[in-house]
Formats: structure tokens, C-alpha cells, sequence
């Protein structure tokens, strides 16, 4: 109505000086940008007086005067909307996204961004658990759910926070496998396995030539304790000690690019 016609444009803007309101237009919603809705609500709300004053005053338009209970249908909304507004601006300005972020991001919106306050009314928290509900839902797929736990054990920047001890010890076993499958792959193909054999160095060491006099032993080194020789592990124990030296690792910074990590 205010967006066709001029003589609604001009008594808002008197309005709006009267009311002390900012001198903003009204919003028209955008079939394709869905926050133009929620643009177009905030407005509504800020611009209330103003449109109450006009339409008011018209007695063609008077019973199109939004009632105490549009207004908190309005704002219940609006206050179920607003979180998930900023969280997209937020998202839609990362220059990189990838599946790395959708078990965070799953977490951080139940916890946080649509988290059901005592201050909400009804119909706000009916909202966010509806949008919660179907979020979940969609990716409670266990071949989903196997493919984003290990998309964020990978990630440097999270690793191990979003997952239960259960599911961290079913994701090293997995990571284990499949990291131990693609060495035997990449030997065979004849490339370079995991870990030198230490047992070359042990050869190289034997073979090389004496030197033709024995070197004098310090006071100092009569107290050495003979170590040890390590023992030998197996290929597979070497990866299972990268995989927990790298999740004891500190963690990468939030705003970090996790392929440059890698």
C-alpha cells in the first residue's frame, strides 16, 4: 500500500516527524531473499506508531490497523528469526565453507543460537524447536553423521569437540584403517611407507668404517644408564600415535584455514 502510493508516502513521513520515529521507508519482502521477511518485520515494529497514525486516519484503511495481537505475533517471530539472520550473515561472508563447518555449526545452534530462553513466549520457542527438529533430523543419517564426524575430526580447529567418547573412538579405528590402507596402497605403487625402518639406520651404522682410535671415555659417562634399544612398532601402531599426538595437539585458531594446516 505505503510502496504504490505517494499520499501514504507523504503522511507516513509527517507521521514519523510527529511520532519522532527515524525516516525510514517500509520494507517490501523478497521471494528471494528470505531475511527481506524478517527486514520487513523489524520495520513493521520500528514504524508502528507511524502506520497506526496513517491508516488510522483513513477510513478505507482503518481496519487494516494492526491489533495488539499482530504485533506480538510480529515480535515472536521476529525474536525466533533475528539469531538465525546474524548467524547467516556470519556464514554467508566466510570466503571458504565446506562440510568441515556442518557439525559445528549443527551444535552451535542448538546450543546457542536457537536455544529456547525464559523470556521467549510460545510461540518463539515453538519456532526454534521446529527448525531445530527439522535440522537434526536431516542429518541424523548414520552415513551422514559417520561422514561429518570425520570432517570435523580432520579439522584442526575443532578435532574431538563435537563428539562423544563413543564416536571418537569409532573415528580413530576408521581414520586408523583408512589411513593404514592407503600406505599399503601407496607402497605398492612404490611409494615411500609411513616411518623409516629403523633397522636401515641400525646397518648403516654398523657398516660404517671404525675410527682408527677408540675415543676416551669422561668420568660423566660412567654414569650413563645403557638404554634401551626402542622396540619395533608395527605400522599400524605408528599411525595410531600420529593419530593421538595430532587430537593432544592445541587446537587451530577458529578463523584459520585448515587445508594451509595440513
Amino acid at each position: 500500500m505505503f510502496s504504490y502510493s505517494w499520499k501514504k508516502q507523504k503522511a507516513l513521513m509527517r507521521a514519523q516527524n510527529e511520532q519522532s520515529l527515524p525516516l525510514h521507508k517500509l520494507i517490501t519482502e523478497s521471494p528471494t531473499r528470505w531475511g527481506s521477511c524478517l527486514q520487513m518485520m523489524e520495520r513493521v515494529l520500528e514504524q508502528e506508531k507511524a502506520i497506526t497514525q496513517v491508516l488510522a486516519a483513513d477510513k478505507k484503511t482503518r481496519h487494516l490497523v494492526p491489533t495488539w495481537q499482530d504485533i506480538q505475533v510480529l515480535e515472536s517471530v521476529t525474536a525466533a528469526l533475528k539469531p538465525l539472520q546474524d548467524f547467516t550473515d556470519a556464514l554467508s561472508g566466510e570466503a571458504y565453507v565446506s562440510v568441515f563447518y556442518l557439525k559445528p555449526v549443527i551444535h552451535l545452534l542448538n546450543a546457542e543460537v536457537l536455544k529456547t530462553n525464559e523470556g521467549d513466549t510460545e510461540l518463539t520457542q515453538e519456532i526454534k524447536v521446529k527448525v531445530l527438529d527439522y535440522l537434526n533430523d536431516k542429518y541424523t543419517d548414520l552415513a551422514t553423521d559417520e561422514l561429518l564426524s570425520m570432517a570435523t575430526f580432520l579439522d584442526p580447529r575443532f578435532k574431538t569437540r563435537y563428539m562423544s567418547t563413543e564416536k571418537l573412538e569409532d573415528i580413530k579405528v576408521r581414520a586408523a584403517s583408512e589411513t593404514e590402507a592407503l600406505l599399503v596402497e601407496n607402497t605398492a605403487l612404490g611409494e615411500l611407507p609411513l616411518a623409516e625402518d629403523h633397522t636401515d639406520r641400525e646397518k648403516e651404522a654398523a657398516t660404517a668404517p671404525q675410527s682408527a682410535k677408540k675415543p676416551k671415555k669422561s668420568l660423566g659417562s660412567l654414569f650413563k644408564k645403557t638404554n634401551s634399544a626402542p622396540a619395533s612398532c608395527s605400522q599400524r601402531q605408528i599411525i595410531e600415535q600420529e593419530l593421538n599426538s595430532y587430537i593432544l595437539a592445541m587446537a587451530a585458531d577458529s578463523e584459520s584455514d585448515p587445508l594451509e594446516w595440513w
